[in-house]
């Protein structure tokens, strides 16, 4: 049995959209889910709640500071993947101004803003999820 068979994850995504529309998505370099867009997230820490999970995660990932009175509840998904499950909890932040930077050099290749109706096909699981529940209108 695995480690983690039995134990389901809680993960965080933020998706940041700039003044025109378009949404950040980074190419993930780590193991889970290599070679796939993703928005900014991850894991909440011990006794984190998830809006500030988001905050965290997405200055620790792209340098850009947001606000957790900015912080919209998308929807969670249900994502079961081949070696683990997680529920993530997504959050939309609009009116990105900001310049994203690749801070975890080992994790992301690079962070691209994206047209909603021209996503890569390479997409994330939970962004795979998401985006199945048209919550964007797409």
């Amino acid at each position: 049995m695995s480690a983690n068979q039995g134990i389901i994850k809680y993960g965080v995504g933020v998706w940041l959209f700039n003044q025109t529309g378009q949404v950040l998505m980074g190419l993930r370099l780590s193991n889970h889910g290599h070679n796939t867009w993703s928005a900014p997230g991850g894991k909440p820490e011990l006794n984190e709640k998830f809006e500030d999970t988001a905050v965290r995660e997405v200055f620790e990932e792209t340098g850009i500071k947001i606000n957790k009175s900015d912080l919209k509840y998308i929807a969670t998904t249900d994502d079961i993947f081949s070696d683990s499950h997680y529920q993530t909890t997504h959050f939309r932040v609009n009116n990105i101004k900001a310049v994203p930077v690749v801070m975890e050099k080992n994790k992301c290749a690079e962070w691209r803003w994206f047209d909603l109706n021209k996503l890569p096909n390479n997409l994330f699981l939970s962004a795979q999820n998401l985006f199945k529940q048209k919550v964007f209108g797409v």
